[in-house]
């Protein structure tokens, strides 16, 4: 494995430089001290990493040509000293390092030492640890915040279906927990998760992309560098993927090579950088300082420049360090190059990110110096307050000013958590092709952790550029539930798959994707649609509805009709056939009978409590006043027949005076139980809500037994009338009501037994009318029954209405026995 040059790594160790130059050269910064440095090569490698800065931490001096450590050392380590005010170059202790640029874990172990240690690149989350980890610093923001804004940058999109892939790091693995974690709080899932090795062999490559493939996410977050994500890239343009929305993390989201490169693969890309600035002051003046006559001060240098120009430097030995390519076989340096010539990462200075980070981390050390120098005795980190010397500054004492660091530099604050982190703050950019074709990447928002909770991520939808169309793709394992639904999970998948299952009855749910619905209050129900809770509709036997309208008409009609036959009545009292049939108790009767018609009215309109305590005992009483003036009548009939049997006085024994007596009895029975009722359980009005749409105010009669009681008493008077009446069924027509109210009983009975099982059957407005048409058939029932013969004579039949015709009857009937 080869390890290529950077160019981007050297601007960084050239800011390096230029901030301790600027720092040098202040008057109101360090005036007393001057800052010195001694930069080695990490190759991008742990064990090298280790090496040198264990080799910074023991001030040991390097041993041999640099020809020999080349050879010696297959990590290429390479370095550059400038101990400014140093006592010694080659075996000073170094108080601070500064640097690397990876998370890798290992570098920590310099705690041990308690040397403070500075990055300004290593983001991972897991550097945070100040228990194990104590001298740590870093002038990048922790991973933990980008995660947190991950989260929500793919919540705010409605990405609940991602896929989540990284290289085998510590970087990687410890972001991809992170993310994970603050995702779960967001309701967002990953579709895959899914690690590779930082060398990517082609059977990496194949498993890789067959589980972006085989996924219905379209959705990546990816954890790399951008020399991993090159050849990620390669793939997917080799397989012809596209419609792939790529979050960047800040690892890559600012490469230029990936967007000159693959372009039309990364458009639409958006992901986090850490903030930056458009230009340190005097820096790019710094780097164009680079001259041939210079170059051989530093192996640094002189390699850039020997890959830059494609030659070879007089004297120089770097063939193993080209990838393989034949060194030797380049051409000698020219001496008339020229940086302004050539097209370089290291001069450019557009975006300006972990170079800035490298500068504050110089100026961090200047002002903890700065800080330690200005101690007042009883404020320092030695015993009893007492302060350290700057001129012999030891490790430990420059962390305890380095941790109490704050300072402003290019017009920012810098200032430092507990765990040694800076402020976090991102910008969101966006990769997009303008018009004349280039890509740029685009700020279409921000992610600052200082701003109160719900508002640190601000996003500008209108100006972000997609990969596919005009607006973001979905990604989503489960479409999401609309209002009058709640989820419903699947067994054994992620919480992000899932079916819609409607509320059920007398339950909403007003909100997406609702865990579960909401029972209404028993005066309200839900909509059609099941996502609001509305007033329930008030429901009773109305007179402005259709039903009640047409009882009511019927029952004033039966009233009008009973009072219309009393009048006929009244009008031929004198006629043998009126005064043959009981004129007094067919008055009472029909008087009664109107009554009862105009019961049902008391069943129409809105139930009160005393409506409901007059309803039910004024339809029992009516009703036993009906029954026996029936059964006074048919007793009268049958006494009459035997009156006139030679030696017969019964009718003495029933005469009017019984006979009212007799009515007034059978219905103070009825009274007693209606009284009983009404001093016990009363009726009473009642909201029915139970499992309704609609309010049923209904009479609920408060004793069961006192309501089947009134029935039951109705009905004993109902057989009893009925038994007489079939006694009396051969008596002479002339004197016989009893067919007539025979019939009458049969109706009777027939309506009220088909009244119970309806009646208990329905329910609401309906239960009441049943009742009303109960009372108003058996009504016309006896109306019918008993008085149409009499009046069908009395209008139509005149001449059959006199005595003689009786008499003549009556006698043709007693020959015929």
């Amino acid at each position: 494995m080869f390890k290529y040059f950077s160019s981007r790594a050297l601007r960084w160790m050239q800011t390096l430089i230029f901030a301790i130059n600027e720092i040098n050269q202040r008057t109101d910064l360090l005036p007393q001290l001057k800052l010195g440095f001694h930069i080695r090569d990490s190759c991008d490698d742990i064990s090298a990493s280790l090496r040198a800065a264990l080799l910074l931490v023991n001030g040991q001096p390097e041993i041999g040509t640099r020809a020999e450590r080349v050879n010696r050392d297959k990590s290429q380590e390479r370095n550059v000293s400038s101990n400014l005010g140093c006592a010694a170059a080659t075996n000073t202790i170094s108080p601070v390092i500064i640097g690397d640029a990876a998370s890798g874990v290992p570098l920590a172990l310099l705690s041990s030492f308690h040397i403070p240690l500075v990055s300004y690149c290593a983001s991972c989350g897991c550097l945070s640890n100040q228990r194990d980890i104590p001298t740590f610093m870093r002038t990048i923001s922790s991973d933990t915040f980008q995660m947190r804004a991950l989260a929500q940058l793919v919540s705010y999109f409605g990405w609940t279906w991602v896929g989540v892939i990284g290289m085998e790091s510590d970087y990687a693995r410890f972001a991809i927990q992170l993310f994970l974690q603050e995702s779960e709080q967001y309701g967002v899932c990953a579709a895959y998760t899914h690690f590779y090795p930082v060398v990517l062999s082609q059977q990496a490559l194949d498993e890789l992309l067959d589980v972006i493939q085989m996924s219905s996410s379209k959705v990546i977050i990816n954890f790399c560098s951008d020399s991993e994500m090159k050849w990620i890239l390669k793939e997917v343009l080799r397989r012809n993927i596209t419609g792939l929305q790529w979050i960047a993390s800040e690892a890559w989201t600012t490469s230029k090579t990936l967007w000159d490169e693959f372009g039309g693969l990364l458009t639409g890309t958006l992901g986090f950088a850490f903030k930056g600035v458009d230009v340190i002051p005097g820096l790019m003046q710094h780097l164009m300082s680079l001259k041939q006559s210079s170059i051989h001060k530093s192996a640094f240098v002189a390699e850039f420049w020997e890959e830059l120009f494609n030659c070879r430097l007089n004297g120089s030995v770097n063939s193993h360090s080209h990838g393989g390519d034949n060194y030797l076989d380049r051409l000698p340096c020219k001496g008339n190059e020229d940086l302004n010539d050539v097209y370089t990462i290291y001069l450019d200075v557009t975006q300006l990110r972990v170079s800035y980070n490298v500068y504050k981390a110089v100026y961090l050390v200047a002002h903890a110096l700065q800080d330690m120098s200005n101690c007042i005795d009883g404020q320092g980190p030695l015993p009893n307050g007492m302060c350290a010397d700057p001129n012999n500054v030891k490790p430990w004492q420059l962390l305890h000013y380095m941790k109490r660091a704050h300072f402003s530099t290019l017009g920012e604050k810098v200032i430092f958590d507990q765990n040694g982190d800076p402020t976090a703050y991102y910008d969101l950019l966006n990769l997009q092709r303008m018009p004349d074709g280039s890509l740029q990447m685009v700020k279409v928002g921000f992610y600052d952790a200082s701003s109160p909770p719900g508002r640190s991520l601000v996003i500008n939808d209108s100006v972000i550029q997609w990969p596919v169309g005009k607006q973001a793709s979905r990604s989503v394992c489960s479409d999401s539930c609309p209002p009058g639904s709640s989820i419903a999970r699947r067994k054994g998948e992620p919480i992000c798959c899932f079916d819609c299952v409607p509320c059920a009855e007398g339950e909403v749910s007003n909100t997406t994707d609702s865990l579960e619905c909401s029972r209404c209050s028993e005066n309200t129900w839900p909509n059609k649609g099941r996502d609001l809770c509305i007033p329930k509709t008030i429901e009773f036997l109305s007179y402005h509805e259709l039903i009640g309208s047409v009882l009511c008409f019927v029952s004033v009609l039966g009233a009008c009709i009973s009072l219309s036959i009393l009048a006929i009545l009244f009008t031929y009292k004198d006629t043998p056939l009126v005064r043959a049939n009981n004129m007094e108790l067919s008055f009472l009767l029909l008087v009664f009978l109107a009554v009862c018609f105009l019961v049902g009215l008391l069943f129409i309109g809105e139930p009160t409590d005393w409506l409901c305590r007059i309803r039910y005992p004024a339809f029992g009483i009516s009703f036993a006043l009906c029954i026996s003036c029936l059964l006074a009548k048919t007793v009268v009939v049958l006494m009459a027949f035997r009156s006139t049997l030679p030696g017969s006085n019964v009718m003495k024994w029933f005469g009017p005076n019984q006979q009212r007596a007799s009515v007034l009895l059978g219905t103070a029975v009825q009274v007693i139980i209606c009284v009983i009722w009404l001093l016990t359980s009363p009726p009473h009005a009642n909201n029915n809500t139970t499992n309704s749409a609609t309010i049923i105010i209904e009479c609920v009669t408060g004793s069961e037994v006192g309501f089947w009681c009134v029935l039951g008493y109705i009905g004993i008077l109902a057989c009893m009338c009925f038994l007489m009446a079939f006694l009396a069924r051969k008596l002479p027509d002339n004197f016989n009501e009893a067919k007539f109210i025979t019939v009458s009983m049969l109706i009777f009975f027939t309506v009220w037994i088909t009244f119970i099982p309806v009646y208990v059957s329905t329910a609401g407005k309906y239960t009441v009318a049943v009742h009303i048409f109960a009372i108003l058939a058996s009504a016309f029932g006896l109306l019918f029954s008993i008085f149409a013969p009499k009046c069908y004579v009395i209008i139509l039949k005149p001449e059959k209405n006199s005595k003689k015709n009786m008499l003549q009857k009556i006698k043709s009937k007693c020959a015929a026995k």
